[in-house]
């Protein structure tokens, strides 16, 4: 199955590529989900080539719409795409409008782990844009999460940037995941495994530190946007990533919810994607989804 992104198939072949392969997976009420998975030998590498896909869509978007919604994810990991995507030519930041994944109970946005201040650093000051949704964890839980739902569910997101966690996590919804909830957020316990992530990544000092409970996107809102870019690189990853692609579809990995999408992506490198199996990168086709998208 061939890629209609030319651009980024182009940039792909310029750049370290190891791997394309796609995936047909029929959902239980047989739509077909297309999972496009790509192996990269650097971070700069996938970083580079996810972003050249990213700015296809929201030129599209804004050409045919006049405007872009886009869901950002945060974390160590999106630093090379983010920093691609910002430097990316000729995107009018000024018709997009930005919502992200998550965000800590507690935390003011002043805190070095602050996902508002990590978007303001690494997305809103280079860009310009003007029109965001960050969710304030010092704010009451119960208002962020209806006005912010309320915001997101005006319209059609165009894509969303998205990661998966150490413990298979889609935005901050730990295993097991909630996937029967319509809400657009939630409040969510994180599990320990997540909150070590977090200190392994160096946004806290240890565990103590960390808060326990936070604002999520749903794994069903997650799914509600028309295309979806998941970046994935490090080693660290590459247990989660097995689970979500190769595993059962279900709530104790969340990411695996990813292949009842009709249009993702996902970015590797070589460390992420080292325990896939050979009949697996092979496959054309896997088995049926237990439930649909929502």
């Amino acid at each position: 199955m061939a890629c209609a992104n030319s651009n980024f198939n182009v940039l792909a072949r310029e750049v370290d590529f190891l791997l394309h392969f796609d995936w047909e997976v029929r959902t239980k009420f047989g739509r077909i989900a297309t999972l496009l998975l790509r192996v990269f030998e650097t971070k700069r590498a996938l970083g580079e080539t996810a972003a050249a896909q990213a700015t296809t869509i929201l030129h599209s978007a804004i050409r045919d719409r006049g405007a872009a919604r886009i869901i950002a994810a945060t974390g160590a990991a999106q630093f090379e795409f983010l920093d691609a995507l910002t430097s990316s030519p000729g995107i009018d930041w000024r018709k997009v409008e930005l919502f992200h994944l998550d965000e800590y109970i507690g935390l003011p946005m002043t805190h070095t782990a602050s996902f508002c201040k990590y978007l303001q650093e690494r997305l809103i000051s280079k860009t310009g844009i003007i029109r965001h949704h960050l969710m304030n964890g010092e704010d009451d839980p119960a208002e962020v999460v209806r006005n912010t739902g309320e915001a997101i569910a005006s319209a059609p997101i165009d894509v969303a940037f998205v990661g998966i966690g150490e413990n298979a996590h889609l935005a901050f919804n730990d295993p097991p995941a909630n996937f029967e909830t319509d809400e657009p957020y939630l409040i969510v316990e994180l599990d320990e495994p997540c909150r070590r992530q977090q200190v392994g990544e160096g946004w806290f000092a240890n565990l103590e530190a960390v808060p326990t409970r936070a604002i999520s996107m749903s794994v069903r809102q997650i799914l509600r946007a028309k295309e979806i870019i998941a970046v994935v690189p490090d080693a660290r990853k590459a247990v989660a990533v097995k689970a979500s692609i190769e595993g059962p579809i279900g709530p104790m990995a969340p990411a695996s919810m990813l292949r009842n999408h009709p249009n993702v992506t996902i970015y590797l490198d070589r460390q992420s994607a080292a325990l896939l199996s050979p009949a697996s990168l092979a496959a054309s086709t896997v088995s049926r989804c237990p439930m649909d998208a929502a």
